[in-house]
């Protein structure tokens, strides 16, 4: 095994682990891991774009109520109007980055979305997230105190326990993770450590996360000791494309807020009004996602149809290149025709309990991005809120860490890994039977609607499960796969356990054995 040693050690090279050590390179040698390539994570992925106030008819307290009503009221109100405030300084950073946002008469282009009472979401056309990314990691590549290392999996992290002079500290001192390339595990210490590993859609069967989304750093953080929060709170995309050649194609929210209707193709009619009155199409995430699963259960349908074709031709080419071009090559014209679409599992609003600062209940160990739970989306994301989190999390993990370093201890010698009592496996069906097992059931029983028996039938399947797992990774040398697989089992347990905790439906929640929302707003905390 070898063992590699740098002042941060940050686990995730999409914004919010970029962000972090772009803010930390001038003082610090900073090392980046990253699963696959640098730019396969969920940031590369966004379609839509950045929330900030930005417009003189718009304010901060319009952007904070948004995302307060959005997210049922379980958001940190202080939190909300931290971030809320720091988003118009995120965005003149990103713009000095090269980030190159839609202008229109010489100002920002700014975008509305559902929840939004405002325009207020700054884009590139619609693929913000490929451009973020790229800014990003061209600034990293280039910093000489920075390291970035592609096809590292995260196994677990390296804490006191793993001291060869157990200390009883409780804290955190780097990762173990595995070099794809080679198959060795390497051990990568730091003073302090940063995961910024996103989220856990693929946990479910329809996601539109990337491959790599197992929840890593979530179970990561969990089995070290840190608590985990809101986990229930799994947030489902109204309109990902339906085509059973292309899985997890995301239509960006920017369609209906750009005048996109949904229609029932069974009855040729517009729906959202029986659901939404006053939003219609503009409604929260949650509320549209339930929507179209109500329509498709009542009526038997396997999508509905989002239509934008009723817009001028030259409109829709402009404001969604992408999306046309892709929709195109498939032979649908989104100019003049309507595009199917289904729900998909999109984002994690649950995560590690984090404070303003991105610290963890662990010293040494910082979180921002999808994998925290900081209190600003509450029951459900309000749309483009995600990556300004990342900006804003990643940017205070750094400065905390800066402000801190004095009082940083030095990290003292840790075990290496050990496969003295393993082997190579010679059962690998049984972690591609796992993977697939979980993912449907919990798209069945833990989806958008939910009840009591569903859940505990879940919470069965995970337990037997996770024995298989653990007895499997206890007798076998460790593999990209059951490295997710181990994760995967884990998340989709935090999941289950916060859902049963919830006696209520709200936000994201619904549940149709308590279809009322309680008076009162406590968080779904879960103590290892």
């Amino acid at each position: 095994m070898s063992a590699a040693s740098s002042d941060v050690l940050i686990v995730g090279s999409g914004a919010a682990g970029l962000t972090a050590a772009l803010n930390l390179a001038d003082r610090f040698r900073v090392t980046v891991l990253a699963k696959g390539a640098l730019n396969e994570g969920s940031t590369a992925w966004a379609q839509g774009g950045i929330a900030a106030v930005l417009e003189p008819g718009d304010t901060f307290a319009n952007h904070v109520e948004d995302t307060m009503v959005a997210g049922a009221g379980l958001n940190d109100r202080d939190v909300v109007e931290f971030v809320v405030g720091e988003a118009p300084q995120a965005i003149a950073r990103l713009r000095a980055l090269g980030v190159p946002f839609a202008e229109e008469g010489g100002a920002l282009h700014l975008t509305r979305e559902g929840g939004h009472s405002h325009r207020r979401i700054v884009h590139v056309a619609d693929a913000t997230g490929w451009a973020v990314q790229e800014a990003l990691q061209r600034a990293a590549e280039a910093h000489p105190n920075i390291t970035l290392l592609p096809d590292r999996c995260a196994i677990d992290l390296a804490t006191s326990r793993h001291e060869q002079r157990y200390s009883g500290a409780g804290n955190v001192w780097g990762v173990y993770a595995l070099d794809r390339a080679s198959g060795m595990v390497e051990l990568h210490t730091a003073r302090a450590t940063i995961l910024a590993t996103g989220g856990a859609g693929r946990t479910y069967l329809f996601s539109t996360a990337p491959r790599g989304a197992t929840g890593d750093g979530i179970a990561m953080a969990w089995r070290a000791g840190c608590r985990i929060s809101n986990m229930e709170m799994m947030q489902f995309h109204p309109t990902c494309l339906y085509n059973l050649e292309v899985k997890n194609f995301l239509i960006t929210e920017a369609v209906r807020g750009e005048g996109g209707r949904l229609i029932n193709p069974a009855t040729g009619k517009r729906f959202m009004a029986y659901y939404d009155a006053e939003r219609m199409e503009l409604a929260p995430r949650d509320v549209v996602a339930r929507a179209i699963d109500a329509e498709i259960k009542r009526y038997g349908l396997d999508y509905v149809h989002l239509d934008i074709s009723h817009q001028p031709a030259d409109f829709v080419r402009e404001h969604f290149p992408n999306i046309h071009e892709k929709l195109l090559g498939l032979g649908i014209d989104m100019t003049v025709q309507p595009i199917p679409v289904v729900p998909a599992q999109h984002y994690t609003c649950g995560g590690i309990v984090v404070d303003r600062d991105g610290r963890t209940d662990l010293p040494g160990l910082y979180a921002a991005g999808e994998c925290t739970e900081s209190g600003l989306h509450g029951a459900n994301r309000l749309a483009s809120n995600s990556l300004l989190e990342c900006f804003v999390y990643g940017e205070a993990a750094a400065r905390h860490i800066a402000e801190c370093w004095d009082t940083l201890p030095a990290v003292p010698a840790i075990r290496a890994w050990d496969e003295s009592r393993v082997t190579d496996s010679d059962e690998e069906v049984v972690i591609k039977q796992n993977w697939t097992e979980i993912r449907r059931f919990m798209w069945n029983y833990v989806g958008i609607v939910r009840t009591t028996k569903r859940l505990q039938r879940a919470k069965r399947r995970i337990d037997l499960l996770t024995q298989e797992v653990e007895e499997h990774y206890g007798h076998f040398r460790v593999t990209a796969d059951l490295i997710e697989l181990r994760n995967l089992i884990q998340t989709a347990d935090l999941i289950v356990r916060s859902a049963l905790h919830r006696h209520e439906s709200r936000g994201l929640h619904f549940t149709l054995d308590y279809p009322d929302m309680l008076p009162h707003v406590v968080d779904t905390v879960l103590v290892p």
